[in-house]
């Protein structure tokens, strides 16, 4: 019987990865319109042996191999979208398109991904079927990638019995993996709020209502939420990240608008931080005379991996790069919309170590840059995880 796949397996490929790794930076596409990468990863998932099925939610690509005789079905799923972002880095192999950039390292996700897709059709190491799940728009927000294609009929098609994905994670070393079991990534919801007053002139004030001076006052007024109304052992955030309201100085304007974006891992918290958000921007812009509109609108589901299926990509990381590199990870409040695959299929997000230290960039930020020391050991663990539960 063979052996499941180690990282010497892979190490064949690094250049050929690292090409392809840099091909997708350089051509960055935002999501639902990334035909040129779509087209070369069922390109290459076709010459290779898979089953190509394109265009499933809009943009997606999903790759079948069947090997053996075997029942059961694993998907592995990779983002390909990059998002709107002018790239800062002077790398020779930057962005071609102007304004846009993988600045949050789907192109690694999905190069690695290919890496491990080219050797599982090689060698065949398996019993089973395997769908390597490559999705649109991961970045989009609230119609994303995840769900058009899960209302594409993609567990219908393509039937999996278990679903896993990975992100990168800076700030952890590079080729080290990290695990959460059970809730892991919050929930993120979207909140508009348009605050009237009555707009006139800015030496007449009293015979306006500002706006303005509401909108500032209902900011600091949300702050409260959390620290006054959220049980002080749960996990919530209420951060106000736009204000838009006035043209010009000596004008008192009509109205403000607040964009809200709102955390939490709690289905009571979520409930109560919309009932609380929507009644104190009401009753806050009434006592000064005016009035809010509060438009709520609820985003991804809180990311819950399954007890069963991240030990086993616990395990499987450990067999591949040894205990010392494999750490727990605490939650996160970034949101992920792979939390819809997981509401209908038991799984596992992970994350891997982009490299640490102080002057290692963020995600979404300029100067960021996906962790090439990653791409064989990312592709060596797909294979590995994909053959122990496909096990002959």
């Amino acid at each position: 019987m063979k052996t499941n796949s180690v990282l010497d397996d892979l190490e064949a490929s690094r250049d050929e990865l690292l090409a392809l790794r840099h091909t997708l930076h350089q051509n960055p596409e935002i999501g639902f319109k990334e035909f040129n990468t779509a087209r070369l990863v069922a390109d290459k998932l076709g010459l290779w042996g898979f089953k190509v099925t394109e265009g499933v939610g809009g943009t997606g690509v999903v790759g079948t191999l069947n090997a053996g005789s075997g029942s059961r079905s694993i998907g592995v799923r990779a983002d390909m979208d990059a998002l709107p972002i002018k790239e800062q880095t002077d790398l020779p192999y930057a962005s071609r398109n102007e304004g846009l950039m993988h600045a949050c390292g789907h192109d690694g996700h999905t190069t690695m991904l290919l890496g491990a897709a080219k050797h599982l059709a090689a060698k065949r190491n398996f019993s089973g079927t395997v769908h390597l799940i490559f999705q649109p728009a991961e970045e989009a927000g609230i119609d994303c990638g995840a769900r058009r294609m899960i209302a594409d009929g993609l567990f219908e098609r393509f039937p999996c019995d278990v679903i896993f994905a990975l992100h990168n994670q800076p700030g952890k070393p590079a080729r080290s993996f990290h695990f959460h079991s059970g809730p892991f990534m919050s929930a993120s919801d979207r909140v508009t709020i348009i605050v009237k007053g009555v707009g006139g002139h800015a030496a007449r004030p009293h015979q306006c209502v500002d706006p303005i001076v509401v909108a500032s006052s209902l900011v600091m007024a949300l702050q409260t939420v959390v620290a006054r109304n959220v049980d002080p052992t749960k996990t919530a955030v209420v951060t106000v990240g736009t204000m838009h309201g006035g043209k010009a100085m000596n004008v008192i304007a009509d109205e403000v608008t607040l964009g809200l974006s709102v955390r939490s891992f709690d289905d009571d918290v979520r409930a109560l931080l919309q009932r609380r958000i929507t009644d104190l921007a009401r009753s806050h812009a009434m006592s000064y005379g005016g009035t809010a509109q509060v438009d709520y609108q609820l985003g991804h589901p809180v990311l819950v991996n399954s007890e069963q299926e991240t030990a086993l990509a616990r395990r499987v990381a450990q067999e591949l790069v040894g205990s010392d590199h494999v750490t727990d990870i605490d939650r996160i409040t970034g949101s992920e919309d792979f939390a819809y695959m997981l509401q209908q299929r038991p799984g596992c997000l992970l994350r891997i170590g982009n490299g640490d230290g102080d002057d290692v960039p963020l995600l979404h930020t300029a100067r960021y840059d996906f962790n090439d020391d990653n791409l064989t050991v990312g592709s060596a663990y797909w294979v590995r995880l994909v053959e122990r539960f496909l096990d002959r």
